[in-house]
């Protein structure tokens, strides 16, 4: 039972810790607006989190788990087809950022705001990055590219272009801006003489 409690105390730091973050910023938001947020006390908080940073980590790994979860499932879902699968981000993603209170990838949010690369929440975001570039290779392994690794790159390039686009620009044209742009990225690295698959064209693209 105590456990319970805890347990579910924590996940209202979390989720208040994640509305005011990413709504306002991370170092805009201080322990105390979590605290009155959650409705809880500091010395529940302390019990939590030795401190603001940590909350702040514990908030973007979260995020990160959030998005992994996503990215595996549309690459199974997608099952070996990279451009139905860059169909299913490209809507996803498109479907974020026409969402009320969008305001782009909390990582390169949180990468402005610390931008001492040895900091905690710095490491974290590298991590992640590093993760979303080598989902991007697992994504196009199919097709046997001769340079798999750039064209994730390429693509990791997209992605953030996308992500502060949906922010800053018009919501309604990222997710076809992001699929024609990534279909072009794949297709040309397809072309390439030591490719070993083609990316079929698909019709309306």
């Amino acid at each position: 039972m105590i456990a319970s409690v805890h347990g579910s105390m924590r996940e209202r730091l979390m989720e208040a810790a994640n509305e005011l973050f990413y709504a306002e910023g991370l170092r805009a938001v201080s322990v105390d607006r979590v605290i009155e947020r959650a409705g809880t006390t500091k010395v529940t908080f302390y019990r939590h989190f030795r401190g603001k940073d940590e909350l702040i980590v514990a908030y973007l790994e979260a995020r990160a788990e959030g998005e992994r979860a996503g990215v595996d499932a549309a690459i199974s879902h997608g099952d070996g087809d990279v451009e139905a699968t860059l169909r299913l981000m490209a809507d996803h993603t498109g479907g974020m950022a026409c969402t009320p209170g969008f305001r782009g990838c909390p990582f390169i949010n949180a990468a402005a705001e610390y931008p001492d690369p040895g900091s905690p929440v710095r490491e974290v975001v590298r991590v992640h990055r590093e993760w979303w570039t080598g989902a991007f290779e697992r994504l196009v392994a199919p097709l046997g590219l001769a340079d798999p690794a750039a064209v994730a790159d390429d693509l990791m390039l997209l992605r953030d272009g996308v992500m502060v686009a949906g922010y800053l620009g018009e919501p309604a044209r990222v997710a076809p801006s992001f699929l024609r742009s990534s279909l072009a990225v794949v297709r040309a690295a397809s072309r390439a003489p030591s490719a070993g698959a083609v990316l079929a064209p698909r019709s309306g693209t």
